[in-house]
Order: structure tokens, then C-alpha cells, then sequence
């Protein structure tokens, strides 16, 4: 299975994605397929929204490139939060070239399932907490740009799409690295 990174403007954004109703094959490689996404783009961490699949499932790793720690969560539901709010400057794989500090709760408990379909809890802090309610997020409906007033909002958007406007001409006009799995010019 081959999956792209949906970069916005895009309506599936505002949309919220569907329970998955059993862990199967196909699941499993949406998961897969997803990793490869989040790896060839250097992130860490991706909805299913945001390669165009409405089902509720995330993909995150805090790792290092040389040490991952993959974590698929299914059906993810936070079911507490603890130790006051923190405030992290959160950027999105789909919204290229802009960020902005967002304030979440500094610890969470997360329930889902694996991609085994098994029911697992997680205890998260800082940035592990954020990275899993950012992408949360996006399963829901909603961004990190949601968060923030109209005007600030919109400023980024403007930002964003000149990011994406230079990012084209300078990509068109330099060669990459040769990496079949990397999206980046060198």
C-alpha cells in the first residue's frame, strides 16, 4: 500500500475519521504505510486524515533517526490528564513551513489498541503527550491552527502558502539525494 501526505488547504481536515472496528491485515498496512510517510517526511507523528484515510488510528515516534520507537495507536482515547498545561511549539507535516505554541495538558493516559489489536494504556509527558493530542487532533476534525484567534490563524496560512510556493520553484530547481524513500531536495 502506497500512501501520500495531504498538505492543506484540503476539506478531509475538518472531517472526523470513523473507529476502526477490527485490527486487521488491512489496517496493519494503512499502519505500515503510514510509518513509511512519516519517515520519508521526517515527522513525528501523522492522523490517518492526513494521508486521506478516515479511520481513527496515529502513528507517532520520538525517537532518534538511528533509534526509533514506533508507537501505532488505534482508537485512541485520552482518559486522563495531569500536571497542569504546557506550552510547545507544534508544527504539522500538512501545514509546511509554519508553526505556532499551542498549550495541552503536560501529561496524558491514553487508552487504544496496538497493531496486534490489542488494548493498551499509555502514560505520556512532554513532547511524547503533545505529539499523540496534536495528531489526536486530527482525527477529530481539528489542527493546531484551530487553536489559535482568526488573525494569527490566517497570518500563518498566508505564511504558509509562500512556504510552499518557494519550497516548489527550489525543489523543481535542485536535485535530491537519490533516496527513493526521501522527499527532500539536498
Amino acid at each position: 500500500m502506497h500512501l501520500n501526505l495531504i498538505t492543506a488547504p484540503d476539506p478531509i481536515f475538518k472531517q472526523k475519521a470513523l473507529p476502526v472496528e477490527e485490527v486487521d491485515d488491512e489496517v496493519r498496512a494503512i499502519v505500515d504505510a503510514m510509518f513509511k510517510v512519516l519517515y520519508k517526511e521526517r515527522g513525528l507523528g501523522l492522523g490517518a486524515n492526513m494521508v486521506g484515510i478516515l479511520k481513527r488510528i496515529c502513528v507517532v515516534d520520538c525517537g532518534e533517526e538511528d533509534k526509533r520507537e514506533p508507537i501505532t495507536l488505534i482508537n485512541p482515547e485520552i482518559i486522563n490528564t495531569s500536571g497542569g498545561l504546557a506550552e510547545y511549539d507544534e508544527a504539522s507535516l500538512s501545514y509546511p513551513g509554519i508553526s505556532a505554541k499551542i498549550k495541552r495538558p503536560k501529561e496524558i493516559t491514553v487508552k487504544f489498541l496496538d497493531k496486534d489489536g490489542k488494548n493498551q494504556e499509555l502514560k505520556a509527558g512532554v513532547p511524547l503527550s503533545t505529539v499523540i493530542q496534536h495528531e489526536m487532533d486530527y482525527l477529530d476534525g481539528r489542527t493546531f491552527l484551530d487553536f489559535l484567534s482568526k488573525m494569527k490563524r490566517d497570518r500563518l496560512l498566508k505564511k504558509m502558502q509562500k512556504h510552499k510556493r518557494y519550497h516548489a520553484i527550489n525543489t523543481a530547481q535542485s536535485q535530491n539525494c537519490g533516496d527513493t524513500d526521501c522527499g527532500h531536495a539536498h
